[in-house]
């Protein structure tokens, strides 16, 4: 079987992709990833066929999207955006037997599949990106999280209708190139009529009937083995586990680095923080402060006192995977869902929205550093899966054995 495993976005979209590809490498099949530019070098470096798609997302950002209809710029982004798909994923797919879409702005990809009459499956790392009305929508970048007691109904049949005068007209567009007929309904036809969720049943369960609804794999967890940096085991054998800050893909005022090691200070531990994407800086050459750049998390996580991040699917469960408390600053889409989630589960704290100070640190660190979500985290860690890739893999391989579906 020759699979093409396709995603758009940061590490934190491209990660479990590499997890699936390499399982079903292990498994004797032939894997293909389209993915940015970015990741060439560390793909291939694995082994791994590599079609670049679209510009680097470290150098371009994310629009946010409008509540009215499309500007005129953003609808320029938006035709070259579905232009660009459909140009390099039929190359990508050429002597594919299926396609796994992966992240929510996978607009070609089913219909090449259809163009092809290849098999297509869409995965999500997290519950609320997929529709059901036991839950809202996640919020867009600039957008508030929704009430709790909103319609849900009504909140995704508005996510629905902003999704089509986005997408659809260019969608369209290309379809009718290939010889296919419209789609009413572009999030639908994305997703299908049973996605798959990526993400690991006990800090991300589907709220409703398993395998009818969705099919939740588990979360696709890449192994990583390699070992810490001497520079980070000196800092971490040289005194008290310290508090991890990091950011990830996600953008952040410059300076809030000085607002972490003050909070950290404030509390009396020492901290280690990661550049990211914010290039966080550390305000000082104190001996109880480190800053590093990408790490093996879950090898660092098990020996930090807390997790200090934004909340993305990823880091959350390798956070929770190495029994540290966490505290999440939610700044858009699922972060809001995982700050929620800590909470429930009692592992952590959530910090509200937009720019942390350092006094609002120093409150949601002193909730995470408390016994009991230590105490929890740890036991929580016995629950949490890692072998999603493993299951995904075979359900493909599963699934090809029983023919197109």
């Amino acid at each position: 079987m020759q699979v093409l495993l396709s995603t758009i976005g940061s590490r934190g979209d491209v990660q479990p992709i590499v997890a699936l590809a390499l399982e079903l490498r292990d498994l004797g099949e032939d894997v293909r990833v389209c993915a940015p530019p970015d990741f060439r070098a560390w793909l291939e470096g694995l082994g791994i066929e590599f079609v670049p798609i679209g510009p680097e997302p470290a150098g371009t950002g994310k629009a946010d999207p409008a509540a009215g209809p499309p500007t005129p710029e953003q609808r320029r982004l938006i035709e070259g955006t579905v232009a660009t798909q459909f140009e390099t994923i039929p190359a990508a797919a050429a002597g594919c037997d299926v396609i796994v879409a992966a992240t929510a702005l996978q607009i070609a990809a089913r219909s090449v599949a259809e163009s092809m009459g290849i098999r297509y499956v869409y995965a999500s790392y997290c519950p609320i990106a997929l529709p059901s009305t036991r839950h809202a929508p996640p919020p867009m970048p600039g957008w508030p999280p929704s009430e709790t007691d909103a319609d849900h109904a009504a909140l995704w049949a508005e996510d629905a209708r902003r999704l089509n005068d986005l997408w659809g007209p260019a969608l369209d567009a290309h379809r009718a190139g290939l010889g296919l007929g419209p789609v009413d309904d572009v999030r639908g036809h994305m997703f299908t009529e049973q996605p798959w969720l990526a993400a690991d049943p006990t800090p991300a369960p589907w709220p409703g009937p398993a395998d009818s609804e969705v099919v939740q794999t588990g979360a696709w967890i890449l192994p990583d083995e390699r070992p810490l940096a001497a520079e980070v085991e000196a800092f971490l054998d040289a005194g008290e586990p310290p508090v991890y800050f990091g950011f990830g893909s996600v953008r952040a005022p410059h300076d809030l680095g000085k607002s972490m090691i003050e909070a950290a200070r404030a509390l009396g531990r020492r901290a280690i923080v990661l550049r990211g994407w914010a290039e966080l800086a550390l305000p000082d050459r104190e001996s109880d402060c480190l800053s590093i750049g990408e790490v093996n998390q879950r090898a660092l996580f098990r020996r930090v006192a807390a997790v200090v991040h934004h909340g993305g699917a990823g880091t959350t469960t390798a956070a929770g995977r190495a029994g540290a408390p966490q505290v999440i600053v939610p700044q858009h889409y699922d972060q809001h869902y995982f700050a929620r989630r800590v909470v429930e589960l009692g592992i952590g704290c959530a910090h509200a929205s937009g720019t942390p100070t350092t006094d609002s640190l120093v409150a949601a660190l002193d909730g995470a550093l408390r016994p009991e979500p230590a105490k929890r985290a740890a036991a929580v860690a016995g629950e949490v899966r890692a072998d999603g890739a493993h299951v995904a893999a075979l359900r493909l391989l599963a699934q090809e054995r029983r023919g197109p579906c």
